[in-house]
């Protein structure tokens, strides 16, 4: 566990807390409850929209505290085994230990002739000798040479390899300056031993991870799977083709948070539009196969949105309910009886990618067993206006390394910030002015 998470999480739920860490199915532990603080009310926030509040009368960790609930929340999911082909984007379960020598023998670098000693040399092979994968040659003496391909066993006696474009063959014999020993010879072992350690566990498996482990000998890999979510779309004034009309409007969650999910690590199994259907959901939640359930809408207290009571039925957990950030602050995680986490995004779509970042990151992380992202940080080009107590996550494009200008249209309801954004930057309580050094969260791409 990073300090970040570590200190985050102590200021949130005391000593105690921070060293808890629960067994429960899917691997979901349930914090240790600790004395909160006494509420204070919240004032009027001229920075959120009507549709962006969160229920009455709760008390809300500060945005750091909940990403940490979050990563504690769960454990890491159990490994399997995988064949390469379906590996990538898996956490390792355990370190990737080569299986043999890298090169397995010695091999040329170049096209030319393998040599014995100082030349000229007598040929002991016409044509192209030897090649990448035949069978290996019988040994050289001094003065002797083969024709050799790129990638073919050097033959035992070899001493150097004479570049194709530096030596001259010709009536059985070879001529050309003699190369030093050991000259364009990959020599067994160069990259590594057998028994090395080339990857550690929690590293995330590449295209060049997937390579390395079969250039070192492996079939399968012990891994941590990406964990399975499944995204429940809520509310009946969705419309999910065309324009908008009678009140009603387009359906953006649905779209992105599938994709968002996946960039993050998971495995989308399904998206499903339930409308405002209290009986759908409640279905849905406690019949899900997943690993982790995302739902968008229904997080705050109207008369529509049934989230919060379809939990209090299922007898779910609630671990977090509403955070001290904007956009966002009515998001939540559940943990619903059995296990499984649910994580509640807003209905508005920047308040939605705040929650995705804030709560479905860490969580996906610590399902998979991956370490937290490194912290990156950018001095602002611009003033940006704070809320009074809350923390505020702002789109940024990054004109130049190190600096960070704050978009405009960063409302709760609005994508074309974000659309354009390199990144969020974590903007304080009470704001932050042109020159300041904050953090920035980066956007996950596909």
């Amino acid at each position: 566990m990073t300090d970040e998470f570590d200190d985050a999480l102590a200021l949130a739920n005391g000593p105690a807390a921070a060293a808890a860490r629960g067994a429960g199915r899917r691997g979901v532990a349930r914090p240790r409850t600790a004395a909160s603080p006494t509420p204070t009310p919240a004032p009027a926030d001229p920075l959120a929209a009507v549709q962006d509040e969160a229920p009455a009368g709760q008390v809300r960790p500060a945005w750091e505290s909940a990403r940490a609930t979050a990563y504690r929340a769960v454990r890491p999911l159990p490994p399997r085994r995988l064949p390469l082909d379906l590996a990538l984007g898996h956490t390792l379960a355990a370190p990737l230990t080569a299986l043999t020598d890298l090169p397995a023998f010695d091999t040329s670098a170049m096209d030319g002739w393998a040599v014995a000693g100082p030349g000229p040399w007598r040929l002991t092979a016409e044509g192209p000798g030897l090649l990448a994968g035949s069978p290996g040659a019988a040994p050289l003496t001094d003065g002797e040479a083969v024709p050799i391909a790129t990638g073919a066993r050097v033959p035992e006696g070899a001493t150097a390899v004479l570049r194709a474009e530096q030596g001259d063959a010709a009536h059985g014999r070879l001529h050309g300056a003699s190369p030093q020993p050991g000259s364009d010879i990959r020599p067994r072992g160069q990259e590594c031993r057998s028994g090395t350690e080339l990857l550690p566990a929690r590293a995330t498996l590449t295209p060049a991870a997937l390579g390395l482990a079969a250039a070192a000998g492996y079939d399968q890999l012990a891994v941590r799977p990406r964990p399975r979510a499944e995204v429940l779309v809520l509310g009946d004034e969705l419309l999910f083709r065309g324009l908008p009309h009678d009140g009603r409007i387009r359906d953006a969650l649905g779209p992105m948070t599938g994709p968002w999910l996946t960039a993050l690590g998971a495995q989308v199994m399904v998206t499903r539009r339930l409308g405002d259907d209290a009986e759908a959901l409640h279905e849905a939640m406690s019949t899900s196969r997943a690993d982790v359930i995302v739902t968008t809408g229904s997080t705050a207290a109207g008369p529509m949105d049934h989230l919060r009571a379809v939990l209090s039925r299922l007898g779910a957990h609630l671990l977090v309910s509403g955070v001290a950030v904007r956009p966002g602050h009515p998001m939540l995680l559940a943990e619903l009886p059995g296990g499984t986490p649910l994580v509640g995004l807003p209905g508005n779509p920047l308040a939605a990618v705040s929650g995705l970042l804030t709560l479905a990151e860490p969580l996906l992380r610590a399902l998979a067993d991956r370490p937290s992202a490194p912290q990156r940080h950018a001095r602002l080009a611009d003033d940006v206006r704070g809320h009074p107590e809350d923390t505020r996550l702002v789109p940024v494009e990054l004109p130049e390394p190190g600096v960070a200008m704050p978009l405009a249209y960063a409302g709760p309801a609005m994508l074309r910030g974000i659309a354009a954004a390199a990144a969020l930057a974590v903007i304080p309580p009470g704001g932050a002015r042109a020159g300041d050094r904050v953090r920035l969260l980066d956007l996950p791409a596909t």
